[in-house]
Order: structure tokens, then C-alpha cells, then sequence
């Protein structure tokens, strides 16, 4: 009897060490469009109002979570202006008046271009994974899958724009095909929807992301990824200033 119990306390162990946190989960969600070391992206994001609409071109480049660079390919005003995130720096290169911005931290909760995004959603400024704490909350079924519900709550001090996030994380590819963000008094401001699911390089993923602020009817940002590429390697000093402003 002796080795059955011996047996059993330690496959419990086991499967007590190999069980995901929510942390994991985050993780593993973030890196089905960053990658686990580099990427590549072209997307399109268009901007739709009640009466009008706006579509842009992007390229961006990405290594790790300190590392990235974009730049605007259209429309044919915007081409050139570039994005970059060094570390705890980000820069924005405006070639119309040939000058280059260090972008301040009271910048980030602003509006990127004219989206419902703001400058912190695109650089990424904070981190889903370092600037909060993860709780897994009930299982919820959205689109069909079976998702985690995880409550993200900032870290103290942590440079973020949001109160609360709640990601909703698909339980067998690993999709966020749901996210709403609170304000720091707990209402509702976005909702993120994740949708269009196909295998992109070899990873499955939601395609199209829809931004949909709650207060603004008939107002959303519709993100298309066009091409992606995984695990290219980028050297650090493609992540420059001096590089930013000759990316195309």
C-alpha cells in the first residue's frame, strides 16, 4: 500500500507544479502576436465614425517586450511617421516637420492617431504581464470556446492607463478573443473583440481585432493583420532613433 500512496503524492506534486497560473495564460496569449523572441507585422487599422472612416498602413517590428519599432505606409500624408519603444522610452518621428518627440508618460493615455487607441494600447508601454497582478475568475463561453476569465489589477506605481483590465483567453489555442478595460473608477470604457481565427506562420490566432468604446456609439477601431512573420531577429540597434527616422 506504501508505494501506491508514494505513487500518488507524487504525480499530485507533479500536476500541482505543472498547473498554469494566470500569469501563464497572459503570457502565452500576449506571444500569439509578438512572439516568442521577435515578430513582424503589416496591419491595417481603420478608424469608422457615424459619418466617415479612415484606413491606415503599418509595419512594425518587435523584439521582446522593451523593443519596437512602426512606421505608417499609409495614406500617403501619414507614410514615414514612425512609433518607437526603447525600453522605457518612446519616441515618435513626425517627417512632415522632420523632427523627432521623446513621447512623456502623460502622452500615453492620449489617442493614437485618431483612434479609439491610445499611444500606450500601440507601443505598449506598460505590460499585461509585469504591471499587474492575474486572477483566474469562472470559466466563460464567448464565440463558441470555452475561455478564462482573468481580472488583471495594476501594481502599485505600475505606468499604467487602466484601473482594471478583464481578459477573456480561449482554454485550447490560447486566443484573447474578449477584453474590457475599466477606468480607475471601475466603469467600462472599451471592449476588444477578437475575432477572424486562422493559422498565421504556424500559429493560430484572432486576425481581426475590433476597439469599441462603450460612450461613444457608433465609434470603433477594426485592426487587420495582413502577414506576420515569427522569430526573425532583429539586432538591438535596429531599435534607434537615428533608424526610426529611415524605416520605410
Amino acid at each position: 500500500m506504501k508505494p501506491l500512496i508514494s505513487l500518488l503524492f507524487t504525480l499530485l506534486i507533479v500536476d500541482f507544479g505543472m498547473a498554469q497560473t494566470a500569469e501563464d495564460i497572459i503570457r502565452q496569449a500576449e506571444e500569439k502576436t509578438r512572439g516568442k523572441e521577435s515578430a513582424y507585422m503589416e496591419m491595417t487599422i481603420q478608424t469608422v465614425r457615424p459619418k466617415w472612416s479612415r484606413t491606415m498602413s503599418l509595419r512594425s517590428w518587435g523584439q521582446g517586450n522593451d523593443l519596437s519599432l512602426m512606421v505608417l505606409t499609409a495614406p500617403a500624408k501619414d507614410a514615414g511617421t514612425a512609433f518607437l519603444k526603447r525600453k522605457k522610452e518612446v519616441w515618435n518621428w513626425v517627417p512632415s516637420i522632420e523632427r523627432s518627440i521623446k513621447m512623456p508618460p502623460s502622452m500615453m493615455s492620449q489617442s493614437w492617431m485618431g483612434t479609439d487607441m491610445s499611444n500606450d494600447d500601440l507601443v505598449r508601454e506598460s505590460s499585461s504581464v509585469r504591471d499587474y497582478t492575474h486572477v483566474i475568475e469562472k470559466d466563460t463561453v464567448i464565440q463558441g470556446r470555452t475561455c478564462w476569465k482573468i481580472v488583471l489589477t495594476p501594481k502599485p506605481d505600475a505606468p499604467v492607463v487602466w484601473g482594471k483590465l478583464e481578459a477573456y483567453v480561449d482554454q485550447t489555442d490560447y486566443i484573447q478573443v474578449l477584453l474590457k478595460q475599466y477606468d480607475e473608477d471601475g466603469y467600462l470604457v472599451n471592449k476588444m473583440v477578437g475575432s477572424d481565427i486562422k493559422e498565421m506562420d504556424g500559429v493560430v490566432m484572432a486576425t481581426r481585432m475590433e476597439l469599441i468604446p462603450l460612450d461613444k456609439e457608433g465609434n470603433k477601431t477594426i485592426m487587420v493583420i495582413e502577414k506576420i512573420k515569427f522569430n526573425e531577429g532583429y539586432d538591438d540597434n535596429f531599435f534607434t532613433v537615428q533608424n526610426m527616422k529611415r524605416i520605410r
